[in-house]
């Protein structure tokens, strides 16, 4: 096969992502407020091993080197969130310009790297202030956004040209409100549909206050997990259909067709609320692109699960990821396709995709071997190039992550970086997988072609 097979369009944005709580540490530093997840993390219970982001990855002492790190690697771009309560400690009102100098020189630092810069407002990490005012749950949070947001324009809109408003509203919502498993750590049927609303409410304002400060371009990012029914039962199918409203048309519908699917009364039942046309105008606003994450598909059965009454099943012949998630590029592939057949093949970046592998807590001999990384990347880049071929309009991609961080309430257990990172030390190791990546940078694409080289 030729290796012209797999070059990209001219001009593709290859980068990696990170998010700010995952790799920063020193929350509290230079003036910042604490965070819903500085106050979840310490909480007895909550994490694996009791971790938090105290430390990480420690980016924020030593962003000047990991920017050097991304360049040696040939990243064009790096999506990376800006922290809420750094910006404002309260939430609203008074400004922590320490909060903002730090993100304006990381800014520079890339751009002074021919790195563009993408940047997300929120991932996760809500002010604890505005927690305490009902977080999501208080629809003043949508001009509190709008607030957080107006504030970075200002300061950085220029020098910044992709913005992100929300990563993964869905995982906010399920994982924050519905079972408890991520902060703030509710559990309530009744207010899930309230936070995700809020979410999207919030979302339209932010994006509101763009149009009438920035001038380039703003998006909504995404997990999208395609299902496949389990066997060709009735019941199995109408669990398929529950399962992909809940958690791939629910939000990218109201941002981009102005409403819910109709599924959600179905799951929520009295929980779910009605909602004003105004509501709806001021989320749906008009997107410059949107960002999908994907990571892996579910093979979906109806089941008494709580509250969709369907769950996965695993596949006896499937290769799985450290996190339990199935290897399926494919799914990646029908996922673009769906999303152009009915958003309208609006721009699209991939602004997560990696996996979690086993690795080593230390990188011996300076060499991290991460084959089935490597793999998993190299199919998924392949399965892109298709999704192109078959007419999506696919402009970047953003590999997670970086580096090794935290995950979440899974702590430090779960490795998804293509540079290792040794938290006793902090030593950063680009393992083979980044190695791997730098050669698609500098080919575009073309030594997708070659085989891996194990």
């Amino acid at each position: 096969m030729p290796a012209n097979s797999f070059v990209f369009p001219e001009g593709f944005l290859w980068g990696a992502a990170t998010a700010a709580h995952q790799i920063e540490g020193s929350p509290l530093a230079d003036g910042a407020g604490p965070s819903i997840w500085t106050r979840f993390a310490h909480t007895p219970g909550m994490t694996v091993n009791g971790d938090t982001g105290d430390v990480a990855c420690d980016h924020y002492n030593r962003w000047k080197s990991d920017v050097a790190l991304m360049k040696s690697l040939g990243l064009k771009a790096y999506r990376f969130s800006t922290s809420w309560s750094r910006i404002l400690p309260d939430g609203t009102g008074r400004v922590n310009q320490k909060g903002v100098d730090f993100y304006s020189r990381l800014v520079d630092e890339l751009l002074a790297n021919d790195i563009e810069p993408l940047l997300t407002l929120y991932h996760w990490d809500l002010p604890a202030a505005l927690d305490d005012r009902g977080g999501w749950l208080n629809r003043d949070i949508a001009e509190w956004f709008a607030e957080y947001g107006s504030v970075l324009y200002r300061a950085l809109d220029g020098r910044v040209k992709k913005w992100v408003t929300l990563n993964e509203p869905w995982v906010v919502t399920d994982g924050g409100y519905l079972h408890g498993a991520l902060a703030p750590g509710h559990r309530s049927k009744y207010e899930t549909p309230i936070a995700t609303h809020n979410l999207m409410r919030a979302h339209g304002a932010a994006v509101k206050a763009y149009r009438e400060i920035g001038k380039h371009e703003i998006g909504l990012v995404v997990n999208i997990e395609p299902k496949y029914a389990a066997s060709d039962s009735k019941a199995d199918a109408a669990a398929v259909e529950r399962a992909h409203a809940y958690m791939n048309e629910q939000y990218l519908d109201v941002a981009l067709l102005g409403q819910y699917p109709p599924e959600l009364k179905e799951i929520f039942g009295d929980a779910w609320p009605e909602w004003s046309a105004e509501d709806y105008a001021l989320i749906k606003q008009k997107l410059d692109f949107i960002g999908i994450n994907y990571y892996t598909r579910s093979v979906t059965q109806a089941s008494d699960s709580y509250p969709l009454k369907a769950s996965a099943v695993r596949q006896p012949l499937g290769t799985y990821t450290e996190t339990g998630w199935e290897v399926f590029p494919q799914g990646l592939i029908d996922l673009l396709v769906w999303s152009k057949d009915r958003y309208g093949n609006i721009p699209t970046y991939i602004t997560e995709n990696g996996a979690a592998f086993f690795d080593p807590a230390v990188a011996e001999g300076g060499r991290v071997r991460d084959p089935l990384r490597m793999d998993y990347l190299q199919k998924h880049l392949k399965a892109i190039r298709s999704a192109i071929d078959q007419g999506c309009d696919i402009r970047g991609y953003m590999v997670w992550s970086l580096l090794d961080n935290l995950e979440w309430s899974l702590g430090y257990s779960k490795r998804f970086g293509i540079v290792h990172v040794n938290y006793g030390t902090q030593e950063r190791t680009p393992k083979d997988s980044a190695k791997l990546y730098s050669q698609v940078i500098a080919t575009n694409g073309g030594s997708l072609a070659d085989p891996l080289p194990y």
